[in-house]
């Protein structure tokens, strides 16, 4: 019953609309107020401009829609819902990049393994070769600061001579050296671990994409 009224609202303002020849020169909406019921007319009132609109034609047939229009809060939360779906788009496309990089580098995951066993051996190597550079280091700093215990300021004894400026020097490269082997050894190790889960991941996913256990 409700349908065929409005229907019949509907065709008598088309029926206005044509007889007053403002068919042509305007044009007729369609809006619901906040009870749930729909109005029609050539113009829409101040308090239902912000909502969705029908436009329609002469036949009472919805040719266009005009969006509401959005609060701030709204706006807000659709561009973080866009910025979200573009992150995730974003993310899918790059797995999908690695997956094919995967599949189309290595036929097997003895070969992923022989690939990360050869860098961990290469990283070992660094490792020890700093370890080994760190300890003489460290022995010739021993040796420095048993020097340097016969000057001041090391030496309390007031009749102690200044140290020799080339001893000054040497100490405060040897322990610049040690601080930066130091660094070093930190940064390699940290690259190691981080290579090592690198390829286990590598090796996780490609047997998920082969299908293996």
């Amino acid at each position: 019953m409700a349908d065929v009224l409005r229907f019949f609202a509907v065709a008598v303002l088309l029926a206005v609309f044509s007889w007053s020849g403002s068919a042509t020169a305007g044009k007729l909406y369609r809006w619901v107020d906040e009870n749930g019921t729909v109005h029609f007319g050539d113009r829409v009132p101040p308090e239902y401009s912000k909502g969705d609109r029908q436009v329609l034609n002469e036949h009472g047939i919805t040719v266009d829609t005009l969006e509401k229009e959005l609060s701030e809060e709204e706006v807000i939360a659709e561009q973080r819902a866009f910025s979200a779906a573009e992150t995730e788009r974003v993310k899918a496309e790059e797995l999908m990049r690695l997956d094919s990089v995967l599949l189309s580098t290595y036929l097997s995951v003895d070969e992923i393994e022989a690939l990360r066993d050869r860098r961990k051996e290469l990283l070992n190597g660094r490792i020890q070769v700093t370890e080994n550079y760190l300890g003489i280091l460290r022995n010739k700093l021993t040796k420095l600061q048993k020097d340097a215990s016969r000057f001041q300021p090391y030496n309390s004894d007031p009749k102690a001579p200044p140290i020799h400026d080339w001893l000054a020097k040497e100490l405060a490269n040897t322990l610049d050296s040690i601080l930066v082997n130091e660094q070093t050894l930190i940064m390699t190790r940290n690259q190691q671990t981080e290579m090592i889960r690198k390829f286990d991941d590598d090796i996780g996913r490609f047997k998920e994409l082969k299908g293996l256990e």
